[in-house]
């Protein structure tokens, strides 16, 4: 029997009931949201927010490059911070290596400003390095907030001189109290990096119509996850995704391909060329089944295409850090604005049109010319770095040697294409145990050693924390 719905509106009701428990977070209404693209619009708007600050300035971000970018920030963070601004950052451990040095941080912290970074190695967390701080968060007085998948670097500027284009990314400037939101992701991100931070900005009176909400996820959570896989289930008309390192798993792609068979316009625009081969050869393992369902895909013709957007029926949007694969849904902490607004929805629908006019459709060859040829692109008309990658590639390529092995599902060619070199590798591996046992039994008995001690130390600081309460 079907289910009806009073004109009171109880389908709106339990579609935000669902969002309420699919995100784990409330709408907080009453915003004001400007959206951002590429580096440019951002550095100037943040370098905007952060001279004009106050009483604080929270940054969260995944790198910070000893560029002129990157030094142009920190220098902004310096000057508040020797105003008697509290200025507080934090940089990931991985993000950043190679990237920074410590005299590159001397100014800021000279001046007053705190910098923490997020999860060095640890003996006590062998394989908590996969863990990353992936946010790009800016905080500036409670009172204004910068969400996006931009980080510090001139990379996003492109070369003008070398021909490069600038990277493509969005982002968005939020004005309303749900910058008490981004406020309080960051100071809980801070505080498990060592003592709170005691400084309380009031909450924004409303100063627009937008009502968003704010998904701070953390490792395990899934939020981002849960709020995908809703907004795939509900679209009814269009859902147009961009994604920078697409590594679709099963569930996920499932839900895509019910939704284009459902008659839903998908649409998701990746990278043409990606800085990781490995991670792009996955991307290209999950076409087949996306195609295959009406599902349209694209690439993206510039330099690097870097933007995590979703929009679906010129109501819901999402704009963020977190990629489409496991390692933003399950293992990062990310942060995301879920917007449920038509006139923003609407222009971010605008944005991704014109962001086609710059892609290629790739499309199934109904006549490959070689066994290996099973797609091919055609121009796209009008109207059409990290750990993060590695881990989502580790385990996209673990996720198809396990289908393979135990016969679960029936695998694309590009995933076929994955096979022999892990058949390989275990080759080489099995020839090694076997002629020099002491090579692969060697790393085995430091790795066993290195979990038992992170186990004891774990222990340890259970039973001293425990003591103390």
């Amino acid at each position: 029997m079907p289910l009806t719905m009073s004109p009171s509106g109880s389908a709106q009701v339990l579609a935000e009931q669902a969002l309420d428990r699919a995100t784990g977070v409330e709408s907080v209404a009453g915003n004001a949201l400007e959206l951002l693209i590429d580096g440019r619009a951002h550095f100037d708007a943040w370098l905007a927010a952060i001279g004009a600050a106050q009483k604080s300035v929270f940054l969260e971000n995944y790198i910070i490059r000893d560029d002129e970018v990157g030094r142009a920030f920190r220098d902004a963070l310096a000057a508040r911070a020797a105003a008697g601004v509290r200025v507080a950052v934090i940089r990931d451990w991985l993000g950043g290596l190679r990237e920074t040095r410590a005299a590159f941080w001397r100014p800021l912290l000279d001046a007053g400003g705190e910098m923490r970074v997020f999860n060095p190695p640890r003996l006590d967390s062998p394989f908590g390095w996969f863990g990353r701080d992936h946010r790009k968060l800016l905080v500036v007085d409670g009172a204004i907030g910068f969400v996006s998948g931009v980080c510090l670097s001139a990379k996003w500027l492109g070369d003008p001189a070398r021909d490069i284009a600038p990277w493509r990314d969005t982002g968005v400037a939020i004005r309303g109290p749900a910058c008490a939101d981004l406020e309080r992701a960051f100071k809980a991100a801070w505080a498990g990096l060592g003592a709170p931070l005691a400084i309380d900005n009031a909450v924004p009176a409303p100063c627009g119509d937008v009502d968003l909400r704010v998904i701070a996820t953390e490792p395990a959570h899934a939020s981002v996850y849960r709020s995908d896989l809703y907004v795939a289930a509900m679209a009814r008309r269009t859902l147009w995704l961009s994604d920078a390192y697409f590594v679709g798993i099963a569930p996920y792609v499932q839900a895509l391909r019910a939704a284009a068979l459902d008659g839903v316009d998908v649409r998701l625009l990746v990278p043409g060329a990606s800085d990781l081969a490995f991670v792009a050869r996955l991307s290209h393992a999950g076409y087949r089944p996306l195609l295959e369902a009406g599902v349209k895909v694209y690439e993206w013709n510039g330099s690097m295409m870097h933007a995590k957007t979703a929009v679906a029926d010129d109501r819901w949007a999402r704009v963020g850090s977190s990629n489409l694969n496991l390692a933003s849904w399950l293992t990062n902490c990310e942060i995301d604005v879920v917007v449920e607004n038509e006139a923003f929805a609407a222009q971010l629908a605008e944005q991704y049109l014109r962001d086609l006019d710059n892609a290629t459709e790739v499309v199934l060859d109904e006549k490959p010319r070689s066994r290996r040829d099973h797609v091919r692109m055609r121009r796209a008309r009008g109207g059409r770095g990290s750990s993060s990658r590695a881990a989502a590639g580790t385990l996209r390529l673990v996720n198809t040697i396990g289908a393979a092995i135990g016969e679960r599902r029936v695998l694309g060619s590009a995933e076929a294409g994955l096979l022999p070199p892990a058949a390989l590798l275990l080759f080489v591996v099995a020839a090694l145990a076997a002629v020099w046992p002491r090579i692969v039994a060697w790393p085995l008995a430091l790795l066993a050693a290195w979990v038992a001690a992170s186990l004891l130390l774990r222990w340890r600081k259970l039973r001293r924390s425990r003591k103390q309460r």
